[in-house]
Order: C-alpha cells, then sequence, then structure tokens
C-alpha cells in the first residue's frame, strides 16, 4: 500500500486536475513560495491558495478564494455559516441583517452588510444563495484592503475573499466555488456595486 492509498492525492495533483477542468494555470511557488491557481472569469481574475495563521503553537490552513473588482459603491457584506465562525465578533460598520429570501438560509447564516437594500438584492438570487449553502464551512467577505499592514490595491479597488478551515481536496467542491464567485461578480455588476473592468490588480 503506497502513501496515495493512505493520504489520497496530494494538493498539487488536486489543483491540477481542477485547472484542466475549469481551464486555470496552476502556478507553482517553489520551495518557499505558497502554491496557486488563477483562473479568468469574464474581466476578473480568481486566485486560490492556502493561507496559513500562527496561533501559538498551533498553525491553521485555510483554503481561501479572492477575486479582486473594481468598486462603484464601496458595498461591505460578510456571510459565515452559524456556529463555525462565531468568534468573529462584530464587524465594524456592519449590522446583523436578515436576507428575507428564505427561513432556512436566514437560519444556517449570519449575513452582516453596510446596506440592507445591497445585501437584500445581493441574495435575493437563488443561484447565490444555493451556491453557498453547498459549501459545509464558508466565511465569503467582500472587504478592501484598509486593515492591512500596508495597502495592497488602488484607491477604488476592494477585494471578495472565501475562507475554509483545511485544505479542500475535492475537485467538485472547489469547482462550485469558482461558480460561486462569478455568480457573485455578475451580481455585484448587475446591482451596480462592481464596475465590469479590470481592476489591475493580480494576487
Amino acid at each position: 500500500m503506497g502513501w496515495k492509498d493512505i493520504f489520497g492525492p496530494s494538493r498539487e495533483e488536486i489543483w491540477r486536475q481542477l485547472c484542466q477542468e475549469i481551464g486555470g494555470d496552476f502556478i507553482d511557488g517553489g520551495f518557499w513560495g505558497g502554491d496557486k491557481v488563477q483562473v479568468r472569469s469574464g474581466v476578473w481574475t480568481l486566485t486560490l491558495d492556502i493561507y496559513t495563521v500562527s496561533s501559538g503553537h498551533a498553525h491553521i490552513s485555510y483554503t481561501r478564494l479572492r477575486a479582486p473588482f473594481v468598486s462603484r459603491d464601496g458595498f461591505r457584506f460578510l456571510i459565515y455559516r452559524k456556529g463555525l465562525w462565531s468568534g468573529l465578533g462584530k464587524m465594524l460598520g456592519m449590522q446583523d441583517i436578515e436576507t428575507g429570501h428564505s427561513v432556512h438560509f436566514d437560519e444556517d447564516f449570519i449575513v452582516k452588510g453596510n446596506d440592507e437594500a445591497k445585501v437584500r438584492a445581493l441574495f435575493a438570487n437563488p443561484e447565490v444563495r444555493r451556491l453557498i449553502d453547498e459549501q459545509p464551512d464558508v466565511r465569503l467577505e467582500l472587504k478592501d484592503d484598509a486593515g492591512t499592514f500596508r495597502k495592497i490595491f488602488p484607491e477604488g479597488v476592494d477585494e471578495i475573499e472565501f475562507l475554509a478551515r483545511g485544505e479542500i481536496k475535492d475537485v467538485a467542491r472547489l469547482k462550485k466555488l469558482y461558480d460561486l464567485f462569478a455568480e457573485v461578480l455578475d451580481q455585484l455588476t448587475r446591482m451596480g456595486s462592481a464596475a465590469e473592468v479590470d481592476p489591475g490588480v493580480r494576487l
């Protein structure tokens, strides 16, 4: 019995298979750098990588997917599954919002935002709700980089970020993540919150 029989395929194998299926590029980070996958969705570039946080003696890894885009209105939202990310506390300038589109959805998720009407408009899209609901662990946020140590993005460029604990080694689930981002970006465009232009930023 080989190591593959015990541990299954490696992350690199899974990500290369994902690239073949969605037309993405696998970028080898080398010994010290982190591997990533990049794929275009319209004018936007989506980047998948592993984000590791050190907490004391422990290292916690997250699967992360991000997409910068040009914002038209400074809309912000955060959604996460109840019980999994409950330690987040209050987000500055955001209030708890019920989407009003599905009792089941509002029971299972915490939704925060800085504009109730826009949050409701975003989650009025049943495909957005379905793709979020199909992720067993999800934290999806529209944010800027104002809170980072150094400003990365040009003025007016914001970012959608997905986080899930651990490494997702499921091609079907990863493909659904890309579908989710494409649908959210399209919906933000229809709402007038995102400009359908290349943000000129690569992660």
